[in-house]
């Protein structure tokens, strides 16, 4: 009874940030438009699996994702297990299975993220094909790991958050002068679209609990941050991709190569 009544309430929860969605598309298309919505009934049974879709996806978050998630950032950031002798001290190098863990939950975390591949199926349309789906994929991820794992690094360390920020976006601002036109913008949009549901209160978990149990760390200052960084770092890792892609094609003589 427990498990129904969470589910009615996500349900109606869905529901409220739904209507918003639906009103604005109907009262555009009758109001603004002035035409009839065209195949009606299955619009509206496109919105019900929509509605129902993300109410069970949010609750299977809620019950597994997310529990696991934070048993797993406490776990890993416990001082008995980072240092089982406390009068040996504790270096930033004895948090490496930290790294470790951010780097491969952020990669996962990424190829799961709906957002990432409703972004990769439409660029491979719109592209005809020469932008691959897996590929764009696995670009992203791979950026978001080294995000995840280089920002836990700097939680440890405690080196100031915007250092590394303003480092990245020079960086980014580079790689924009020298990567195809193609892809820069795509580049851009896949930062934005790694930070969703899947991957954000994982993020978020594991960076509070690092700093909460490292010695002089602020979880308010030092906690939050991380998600910069899986921001960041996919639109590094795109462009990278792409540049990568091009100088293979130049070699090959194929100047129309599936990136």
């Amino acid at each position: 009874m427990s498990w129904l009544t969470g589910f009615g309430l996500a349900l109606f929860e869905t529901l409220v940030d739904v209507l918003p969605i639906v009103a604005i598309i109907f009262g555009f298309q009758l109001l603004v438009i002035r035409k009839p919505i065209v195949n009606l009934r299955k619009t509206l049974i496109g919105f019900a699996y929509v509605l129902l879709g993300l109410t069970l996806f949010l609750e299977g978050l809620e019950q597994a994702l997310f529990p696991i998630g934070r048993l797993m950032a406490g776990q890993l950031t416990n001082a008995e297990f980072i240092a089982p002798d406390a009068n040996a001290g504790v270096e930033w190098v004895d948090y490496y299975w930290v790294y470790i863990f951010a780097f491969l939950i952020g990669f996962s975390t990424t190829i799961a993220e709906p957002s990432l591949l409703a972004v990769a199926m439409k660029a491979n349309q719109v592209s005809g094909g020469s932008i691959s789906t897996m590929g764009l994929r696995i670009a992203v991820a791979i950026g978001v790991a080294v995000g995840l794992a280089l920002g836990s690094w700097r939680i440890v360390v405690g080196y100031p958050l915007h250092y590394f920020i303003i480092t990245g976006y020079i960086v980014v601002v580079i790689q924009t002068f020298f990567t195809p036109k193609l892809i820069v913008p795509l580049a851009y949009d896949s930062g934005g679209v790694t930070t969703s549901t899947v991957t954000v209160p994982l993020v978020a978990a594991l960076g509070l609990g690092l700093a909460e149990s490292v010695p002089g760390r602020s979880p308010l200052i030092d906690g939050f941050g991380l998600i910069a960084f899986a921001s960041l770092f996919p639109i590094m890792s795109v462009m990278v991709y792409a540049l990568l892609s091009n100088m293979r094609a130049r070699r090959t003589n194929k100047p129309h190569s599936k990136i």
